[in-house]
């Protein structure tokens, strides 16, 4: 006990009320799906249980290991993740569904490498721009061999395809960047560079196009392309200000499509209303202050980057994913951390998470 309150206990609460909400709402949005799907209700509740376990032995893992440990992991953890997210893409190795190749091993035991390969490449930049924090003022010498990585990184993203992935990857990137000591002259002028990219890879794949016409006018296809964002506002607008009740939503009932992933917080403003929403909001924004609070607070290089760059990386995730359900962005398939349900993604939050912890206990143990 005495262990644990050393460790951030904010994010502690935080991590524990999120996952609590996590669950049950993962068995009311998943339940009709898993019973229609697998003859079985309660078939996607049980894997997720059994995710935020490998998830919390992680998180114990992570806490064990210093940030040293990370430093020394992190070239042999780069290339086995680069290897990982080529195989994807062979096929007969990678596994695809609906069309995208982010899967590997033997269904309905899966995970996807992009998962993990936000956290190595965080891992990375913090490795690297460490030990170049005097050199990032110079383009060629300092900020262009990173720019490359992450280049690679994205590429492999883009090929997958997982926009949302490469999207987070990029903002970290710049993020980044811009802590260690990198010029705001030279990440303009690489943001600016990147913009017509962006705009080739979305007018290049007719169902990117169609996402973007639909977020600047839903209506105008509602029976298709605008179909997912029209039924996440009707869930937002019928759950008001105290929502329907906990297993009262109509709109997982076939209208809001992937109720139970990448539209679950519009389940939560449908039937715990808008409290219910800002409180997971707010849950958020705690874990976010105290990350980056932690970074501000630690004095090695590496460990303050590695912390930033974890912290933006949960922060992001969830920030997308909701603007998402309240048509802010583009849809995107993004899970909501700790929350929606995902294998992978449980996995490795649980196991950031654990990290973050790792840092703020050794901190308070000094």
């Amino acid at each position: 006990m005495s262990e644990i309150r050393n460790m951030d206990r904010w994010m502690l609460l935080s991590l524990v009320v999120l996952l609590a909400i996590g669950i049950t709402m993962v068995l009311n949005t998943s339940y009709l799906f898993s019973q229609e799907r697998f003859g079985d209700g309660t078939y996607l509740f049980r894997k997720q249980l059994v995710a935020v376990g490998l998830g919390l032995v992680g998180l114990f893992v992570a806490v064990l290991l210093p940030p040293s440990a990370y430093r020394r992991l992190t070239g042999p953890l780069l290339v086995v993740t680069l290897i990982a997210m080529v195989l994807v893409l062979i096929p007969g190795i990678g596994v695809t569904r609906g069309g995208a190749h982010r899967w590997l091993g033997v269904p309905p035991f899966v995970f996807q490498p992009s998962e993990v390969a936000k956290v190595t490449f965080v891992l990375y930049l913090a490795y690297t721009l460490s030990k170049k924090v005097d050199r990032l003022e110079r383009f060629v010498s300092g900020m262009l061999p990173t720019l490359l990585v992450a280049g690679a990184f994205v590429a492999l993203l883009l090929a997958e395809p997982d926009f949302g992935s490469a999207f987070i990857l990029v903002v970290i990137t710049m993020a980044m960047l811009f802590v260690a000591g990198g010029r705001i002259r030279h990440l303009a002028a690489v943001a600016m560079a990147a913009l017509p990219v962006g705009a080739f890879f979305i007018l290049s794949a007719d169902y990117r196009m169609k996402r973007l016409l639909a977020f600047m006018d839903p209506w105008s296809d509602s029976a298709d392309s605008g179909f997912q964002i029209i039924q996440s506002f009707i869930a937002f607008g019928s759950g008001q200000l105290w929502g329907r009740g906990l297993g009262q939503s109509r709109q997982k009932l076939h209208y809001l499509p992937e109720a139970h992933t990448d539209f679950i917080y519009s389940v939560i403003g449908e039937e715990l209303g808008l409290w219910g929403a800002l409180l997971v909001l707010g849950l958020f924004g705690i874990l976010l202050f105290r990350g980056l609070r932690l970074a501000i607070d630690s004095e090695d290089p590496f460990t303050r980057l590695m912390v930033f760059g974890l912290t933006m990386l949960l922060g992001l995730q969830a920030l997308v994913h909701m603007s998402v359900v309240m048509g802010l962005v583009p849809t995107k398939g993004l899970v909501l951390p700790f929350v929606s349900y995902g294998g992978s993604a449980m996995v490795v939050h649980l196991t950031v998470t654990g990290m973050l912890l790792s840092v703020s206990w050794r901190r308070a143990r000094e």
